[in-house]
């Protein structure tokens, strides 16, 4: 069985959400965005999932059009 841990999430400023995506590590990934985005934060979306699900939820994610990076950078 693959393990579930893999975290959705939303990373917002104020209450826009500028990015969605997924990652094994919601600390370093917020970091990261407040690179760009240095008001911003992450907010769970969910509970954690296999790599393969959160995937699936990502390019749903797409599909509707978040804003999320294509393509993925090394994650």
């Amino acid at each position: 069985m693959l393990g579930r841990d893999t975290s959705k999430y939303e990373f917002k400023v104020g209450n826009k959400v500028v990015h969605v995506g997924i990652t094994t590590d919601l600390c370093r990934r917020e970091s990261e965005h407040q690179n760009r985005w240095p008001r911003g934060h992450i907010k769970k979306v969910g509970r954690n999932t296999t790599p393969a699900a959160a995937l699936k939820w990502e390019n749903e994610q797409r599909r509707k059009g978040k804003p999320t990076e294509t393509p993925r950078r090394g994650e």
